[in-house]
């Protein structure tokens, strides 16, 4: 039997329909309870809080702000906030739904949250910066908490604005309670490894992909004769870089908002983290040629890592990607139609509920380490990451087995049978 999404407020974005098409994918193939199925379409619990702000020259602004919990029958919710030009509620309400099963999915005790607010961050002044975290905080601050729903930073945040929110939450409480955001800096409580983490799954999941492949004999690849290419040379693409670049694989493309860069002998990764952090774009290195983020898509790599944001590989450009293997360091890069495509060529494509889980297994470590007190050392912190990232990973490639289907598809169906069983054996109230 299949099932389909109605209309509404919530399936407005592109993110949406294709996180929603991918669920009624695995629901069906899975033969999900229709009833289940009914509840994971829309959110949970969602606010929209218009945020006014006093900025430089005096003027006040009004900024619009969403938080959303789409499922908490595991536990509190847990997603990042993000600053970003094009945020609405369908696209934080999609992200929602992506943490729910990317927290299922890994085995966390935790549900799926998001928020984000409509700005171009890069037009606000730090004080600016400072007084909309605040504020934003304050009109959402009776849906967050240490119990609740426990943000942290996304795409425009970075741990300055989680110890903002931290501040500004206990403010209201009267004493400090670093439990309620993750992503902190080390100072105020945040954790060891955290802002590498996401980066370093990606990488994680590769290797166990290639172990996949290799033993299962469709394809031969060593990570360390093998190229790649990174889209959105962020806090996520340029630590997976880093990470690639360890191993010995050669990244011949990278690419920010402002352009990219290509080197067909391999670009020196560690010195172009250098000139980033001096100039704040790969734009200029002198270590390769310039090429425009659409051109790098149709780099010839064996590893393709698309970090930047969601919607980049789409029916129009999915006939450029040359790759044997695509881990999606960004939530939703490529299109449900897209993706049947690459299939279709023999792409692997590790989904990005497991891709770039690793941030938010680390956020959870730094919330337990939080409330008991309790902090671990960088190794203590990778290493029950990896463990993590790998059952998650041998999860998957058993539903991909079981199933005859791909991982993303897998990926879902081992997520949602989760929260299926959580959901049935909670029962539904009143």
């Amino acid at each position: 039997m299949t099932h389909s999404l109605d209309s509404g407020i919530w399936s407005t974005s592109p993110l949406y329909k294709n996180a929603s098409a991918d669920l009624e994918l695995a629901a069906n193939l899975m033969g999900l309870d229709k009833n289940v199925l009914e509840r994971l379409r829309k959110p949970k619990r969602a606010m929209a809080v218009s945020i006014p702000v006093r900025m430089d020259d005096g003027s006040v602004k009004v900024f619009e702000g969403y938080r959303v919990q789409h499922n908490t029958t595991l536990g509190p919710g847990k997603g990042g906030i993000r600053f970003h030009p094009e945020v609405n509620i369908s696209e934080v309400s999609a992200l929602a739904m992506l943490m729910s099963f990317k927290c299922s999915l890994v085995g966390l005790p935790l549900g799926g949250a998001k928020g984000g607010i409509r700005v171009d961050p890069r037009q606000l002044s730090r004080a600016e910066h400072q007084a909309l975290m605040r504020r934003y905080t304050m009109e959402i601050i009776t849906m967050i908490g240490p119990e609740k729903d426990i943000p942290a930073p996304d795409v425009g945040t970075d741990g300055q604005h989680m110890a903002w929110m931290m501040d500004t939450y206990s403010m209201g409480k009267g004493y400090s309670v670093p439990g309620v955001v993750t992503g902190k800096p080390l100072d105020i409580g945040g954790s060891l490894g955290r802002p590498e983490s996401t980066g370093r799954g990606v990488v994680y999941v590769i290797e166990h992909a290639i172990e996949m492949l290799n033993r299962q004999k469709k394809a031969s690849i060593q990570l360390n004769a093998s190229t790649a290419t990174v889209q959105g040379f962020g806090k996520v693409g340029a630590v997976a870089a880093e990470e690639l670049h360890q191993r010995g694989c050669k990244v011949i493309a990278v690419s920010d908002f402002y352009g990219g860069l290509h080197n067909p002998k391999g670009i020196d990764i560690p010195a172009l983290v250098r000139y980033v952090d001096q100039n704040r774009s790969v734009v200029g290195f002198p270590g390769a040629e310039a090429i425009s983020g659409e051109d790098l898509l149709g780099v010839a790599c064996d590893i393709f890592v698309p970090a930047a944001i969601d919607g980049v590989v789409t029916m129009d450009n999915v006939h450029k990607i040359k790759t044997k293997i695509i881990s999606e360091g960004a939530n939703g890069p490529i299109t449900s139609d897209a993706q049947k495509v690459l299939e279709e060529k023999g792409v692997t494509i590790i989904p990005d509920v497991l891709a770039n889980a690793g941030g938010v297994i680390v956020s959870y470590f730094e919330w337990v380490q939080g409330l008991q007190m309790f902090f671990w050392s960088e190794d203590e912190v990778n290493e029950k990451l990896g463990q993590v990232m790998a059952r998650a990973f041998n999860r998957v490639a058993e539903a991909s087995e079981r199933y005859k289907c791909g991982l993303k598809t897998a990926a879902l169906i081992t997520s949602v049978e989760r929260i299926n069983r959580a959901m049935l054996l909670r029962g539904l109230f009143p």
